[in-house]
Order: C-alpha cells, then sequence, then structure tokens
C-alpha cells in the first residue's frame, strides 16, 4: 500500500504526513477456505500423475490376485480381502501431498480409468463407481479432521473407512453377508486397508518427501512449517504460502 500523497501548497514545508501502512484485505495472504476452493494447475498435474501411475500398479497388484487365489486353495476366494488395502492407497498419498477436499476420489477415479479404458479391466464401468466409493470411504477419516491432521493415527482410520465402504459395496454386490466366511472378509479386509492403504500411503508419502520433489506442495510447506517451529506438528494442515502486499 503507498503512502498518502503529501499535502501541496505554501505551507508543506515538512515530510508528509503517513498513515498506518497495514495491508487490507485485499492484499493479505489467502485464507484456508480460499487455498481450499480448487486445485491449482500443478496440483491437477500431480494428481493425474498419480492416477495414472497407479493405474497400472492396480492392474499389476490384479496379476497378483489371480496369483494369490490359486496358492490359497479352497480359501481363495477371500484372497481379495488380503489385498484389497493396495487398490486404495492412491486416495490417501494424494491427499496426504495436496490436502485438498476431493482429491482421494478424484485420484482413485483416475486410476479406475486407467484399468478400465487403457488396461481393459474385465470389471468394466463398474470399475468407476468402486473407484468412487473407495476414494470417498478413505477421504472420511480426513474430512473428519477439516483436512488439517495428517499423522499416523489418521491414516489408519483412513484405512479403516476406506474399507468399510468397499466391503458395504461388495457385500451389496456379492451377497457377502449371507455367505460363509463373511467374518473373516471384514477381518482381513479392515487388515488390509490399514496397511496396505493407509499405512503404506503414510510411508510412500514420506519417502517421497525426503526426495525434494514434494518441496512446492502442501506437504513441503507443512515439513517446512515444522522445521522452522512455526508449524509445530508436520502432519498439520500447511500455513499458506507468503504473498508481498502490493506496492
Amino acid at each position: 500500500m503507498s503512502a498518502p500523497a503529501a499535502p501541496t501548497g505554501s505551507g508543506a514545508t515538512g515530510p508528509a504526513p503517513t498513515g498506518p501502512t497495514t495491508a487490507g484485505p485485499a492484499t493479505a495472504g489467502p485464507t484456508t477456505a480460499q487455498r481450499r476452493r480448487g486445485l491449482t494447475l500443478q496440483e491437477l498435474v500431480l494428481v493425474a500423475a498419480l492416477g495414472v501411475v497407479f493405474g497400472f500398479l492396480y492392474w499389476a497388484l490384479v496379476q497378483a490376485w489371480a496369483w494369490l487365489q490359486l496358492a490359497m486353495g479352497p480359501l481363495g476366494d477371500l484372497a481379495q480381502h488380503v489385498l484389497i488395502g493396495g487398490w486404495m492407497v492412491v486416495a490417501p498419498l494424494a491427499l496426504y501431498i495436496v490436502r485438498k477436499p476431493g482429491v482421494g476420489i478424484v485420484a482413485e477415479l483416475l486410476a479406475a480409468t486407467i484399468e478400465v479404458v487403457f488396461i481393459g479391466s474385465p470389471v468394466g464401468p463398474m470399475l468407476l463407481l468402486v473407484g468412487f466409493v473407495q476414494g470417498a470411504g478413505a477421504e472420511l477419516a480426513f474430512t473428519a479432521t477439516r483436512y488439517r491432521r495428517y499423522g499416523w493415527g489418521v491414516f489408519v482410520a483412513s484405512g479403516v473407512t476406506a474399507a468399510l465402504a468397499s466391503l458395504a459395496l461388495g457385500t451389496v454386490r456379492f451377497g457377502w453377508l449371507t455367505q460363509d466366511w463373511f467374518a473373516y472378509r471384514v477381518g482381513l479386509e479392515l487388515v488390509s486397508g490399514i496397511v496396505l492403504s493407509g499405512i503404506l500411503a503414510k510411508v510412500l508419502g514420506d519417502a517421497l518427501l525426503r526426495t525434494g520433489v514434494l518441496d512446492n506442495h502442501a506437504i513441503g510447506r507443512a515439513a517446512r512449517a515444522a522445521r522452522r517451529g512455526d508449524g509445530g506438528d508436520p502432519g498439520a494442515a500447511p500455513a499458506p504460502a507468503p504473498q508481498q502486499a502490493g506496492a
């Protein structure tokens, strides 16, 4: 903000009086609501890249599922529950990095689209619904914290909510509730969701952060704030990027 103009006339012999120069609302840094309003181009590119990469990784996991199903013999139908968390990991990972509502759902939908359109998943378009449900389930735990906490407990909770959402959809589709081994399905799905979705997402995010490739994303800003001591918890929501007031 520029200083007020000096008064004109023969009496203006001293320095021009100045008033407060604090920036008003128009020049203040972005609020939390503004930062969460939408994705930046950089964030869109990152989420798209995650969706593509994990779409192909999910296809590879399908091959592992087929092998595990054979290896488990008469218990082979439970193999999908052992691995289910692996098909949901991109949602909490994307949320950990970007820290904005809806990112987990978008990442899972993109991964499902890659599986359907480019890899030709036999599940077909139904996989898009599965991706949406799993992404929404994984996001519930972060929504409960208003996207401000990213500690281990939140990731464990995310694995639980993702597993329960996936289990609910599968129960409706395949009638698991009236079949044998339902309790085993629940237990395996919960463990897999916690380990292969929640915990693995935190581990992957921390590993990527250490490489420096995420320094310009929300996770990187939060880490820098924590190192300076003004962010406190590295798992907390990031402070807004500094902005200079206009001249």
